[in-house]
C-alpha cells in the first residue's frame, strides 16, 4: 500500500504552492482528523489504518519523475517545483492505537507541523484512515452479528482495484474477521488464507460426485465442499455424505460444506441434520450468498446452524444503510499560535478549536461512561459541567466515580515514528475487549444507545468566544 506523493487532490498542491509564494508555509499549524457521524447508523466506529500512514508519512517525497510532471502542468513557478525537491514531513502525530473504540466529533489523528507538511498530507490520511476504520466497524459489526460463528473475507473481486483488496483485508482482521480468501493478503499480513472451490469446478466433471471424490483426493485434510451446484438436498449434501464416508475410511476428514443460495436457514439446519445422523458431527457448515450483519442476526434468530459466514461484496464494499464511505473531515485547528475556529450556521458542523486531549471516562470495573475533549493541562472535577458539541444546551456533570483515562498518545515526532507496529491480532484483541465495556445497547443493530462525547468547560468557554468574535467580524 505504497503511497506515491502524487496520490493528493490538485488543491493540496495549490495551496501548498499559494502558502510557499506568501511566506506562510512555515509557520506552525494544528490539523485534526475526524468524523462527525458514526458508520451504518452505528453507535461507535473502530479506529484502523494508523500504521499505513505513518508509513506514508516517513516515505513522503517527491521523485524526478514526479517534479517533472508537475512542471509539465504550466502551473507551479521553479521555485515552489525546488523547494519539492526537499520536501519532507517532519512533524508530530498523535493518535489512538488502532483498534481503539471511537465516536464522532473526536480527533482521530492530530497532526501538527509546519503548515505545509500537516497541509499537504490531508488527502491521502482521509484516504488511508477513512477506508480501513470504515472497513473495520463494518467487520465489527459482522463479528457482533454472528456471535460464536467465524466470518471469513471473500471480498477481492468485488473490492475497490487491487490496493482496496488489500486494505480491506487488513481492517477487516482488525475488526474481527480473522481469515481472508486473499492470498496475497495472507502473505503480506501473515492472516490465515481459506477458501472452496467454484462451480465451475464441479461442472467440469461428469457429476458431481465425481467432482467431489478429486477434490477430496488433491486436498485430503481440508477438503470444504460447495454443494448447491444442482440441488443441495437430493444431490450435494448427499454426494458431501458419500465423500466423507470416503474420507473417514482413509484416515481423513471432511472439513465442511459450503452453502451458497436459496434458503439458508432451513438448508443448514437441514444439513446439520443429515451430518449428526451420519456420525459426522465436526463437519462445518459455511455459508455465503450476499451477507452482511441484518441477514446473519436473521439467520441465527431462525435457528440456522452455520458455523461459518463468508461474506465478501456487502464488507469489501460496506454496503448497507449509513455506509459505503466515513464522512471523515481534516480541519486546521491551530495556526501560529493562535486556536482556529470553522463556524457555520450549524452548531454541529462548526470544528472544535486549538490542541486538545481526548479522555475516556471510565468506571470502578473498567466500563466505558463517555468520552471529554479538553484542553490540555486542563483540570476536571468530579461535577464538572460537560457540553454536548452539537448542542451547548445538553450538558451533564462529570460522574464522581470516573476515572480518566487518556485516549490518545503520541505515535510520531519529528516525522520519526515512536512505537513498532502491532501485530493484527493485538489490534483485534484491543477491540473486542473495548466492545466489551461499552454501556449496554451499543451494540445493537437498529438504535443503538448513543455513547456521549463531551467538551470540558474551558474548551467550551473557547469555542463560544471565537464563535462570538467571528459573528462581530
Amino acid at each position: 500500500m505504497n503511497c506515491p506523493a502524487l496520490l493528493t487532490d490538485l488543491y493540496e498542491l495549490t495551496m501548498l504552492a499559494g502558502y510557499f509564494e506568501e511566506g506562510m508555509h512555515e509557520q506552525p499549524a494544528t490539523f485534526d482528523l475526524f468524523f462527525r457521524e458514526a458508520p451504518f447508523r452505528g453507535s461507535y466506529a473502530i479506529f484502523a489504518g494508523l500504521e499505513p500512514a505513518l508509513d506514508y508519512l516517513t516515505r513522503l517525497r517527491f521523485d524526478e519523475a514526479e517534479l517533472a510532471y508537475l512542471q509539465s502542468l504550466g502551473i507551479f513557478k521553479p521555485a515552489f517545483l525546488d523547494f519539492l525537491k526537499t520536501f519532507r514531513f517532519r512533524g508530530t502525530v498523535v493518535a489512538p492505537p488502532e483498534g481503539t473504540v471511537v465516536f464522532a466529533h473526536e480527533p482521530l489523528l492530530t497532526i501538527e507541523g509546519s503548515l505545509a507538511e500537516a497541509q499537504f498530507v490531508e488527502t491521502t490520511l482521509l484516504n488511508l484512515i477513512n477506508f480501513q476504520t470504515l472497513v473495520a466497524t463494518k467487520a465489527a459489526r459482522l463479528t457482533v452479528a454472528a456471535g460464536d460463528g467465524e466470518i471469513i473475507e471473500f471480498g477481492l473481486r468485488r473490492a475497490q482495484g487491487p490496493d482496496g483488496g488489500l486494505s480491506v483485508a487488513r481492517a477487516a482482521c482488525i475488526g474481527g474477521v480473522r481469515s481472508t480468501s486473499n492470498v496475497l493478503a495472507g502473505q503480506r499480513f501473515g492472516i490465515p488464507v481459506k477458501g472452496t472451490h467454484a462451480h465451475s469446478w464441479v461442472m467440469a466433471f461428469p457429476d458431481e460426485l465425481s467432482a467431489f471424490r478429486t477434490y477430496a483426493e488433491v486436498f485430503p485434510d481440508s477438503c470444504v465442499l460447495l454443494v448447491d451446484t444442482y440441488d443441495t438436498l437430493t444431490s450435494g449434501l448427499p454426494n458431501a455424505l458419500t465423500v466423507a464416508r470416503e474420507l473417514r475410511a482413509k484416515g481423513h476428514e471432511l472439513r465442511g460444506v459450503r452453502l451458497d443460495s436459496g434458503d439458508l436457514a432451513y438448508l443448514s439446519r437441514e444439513a446439520r441434520r443429515m451430518f449428526d445422523v451420519a456420525g459426522f458431527p465436526e463437519v462445518k457448515i459455511l455459508a455465503s450468498n450476499e451477507l452482511d450483519e441484518e441477514v446473519i442476526a436473521s439467520l441465527r434468530a431462525e435457528g440456522s446452524r452455520i458455523d461459518i459466514y463468508g461474506v465478501g461484496t456487502r464488507l469489501a464494499t460496506c454496503a448497507g444503510e449509513g455506509g459505503g464511505a466515513l464522512g471523515g473531515v481534516y480541519k486546521l485547528v491551530r495556526y501560529n499560535g493562535e486556536p482556529r475556529l470553522k463556524t457555520t450556521s450549524d452548531i454541529g458542523k462548526s470544528t472544535i478549536p486549538d490542541r486538545k486531549e481526548v479522555l475516556r471516562a471510565v468506571d470502578g470495573e473498567g466500563s466505558f461512561i463517555m468520552d471529554i475533549l479538553s484542553l490540555p493541562d486542563e483540570e476536571l472535577h468530579p461535577g464538572a459541567i460537560l457540553y454536548d458539541p452539537t448542542n451547548p444546551a445538553r450538558r451533564k456533570p462529570l460522574p464522581s466515580e470516573a476515572r480518566l483515562l487518556p485516549l490518545r498518545r503520541p505515535v510520531m515526532e519529528n516525522g520519526r515514528i515512536l512505537q513498532p507496529a502491532e501485530t493484527l491480532d493485538a489490534l483485534s484483541e484491543r477491540r473486542a475487549a473495548e466492545l466489551a465495556r461499552l454501556p449496554a445497547g451499543s451494540l445493537r443493530l437498529i438504535n443503538p444507545h448513543r455513547y456521549k462525547v463531551a467538551l470540558s468547560p474551558a474548551l467550551h468557554r473557547l469555542r463560544e468566544e471565537l464563535i462570538q468574535r467571528h459573528e462581530r467580524l
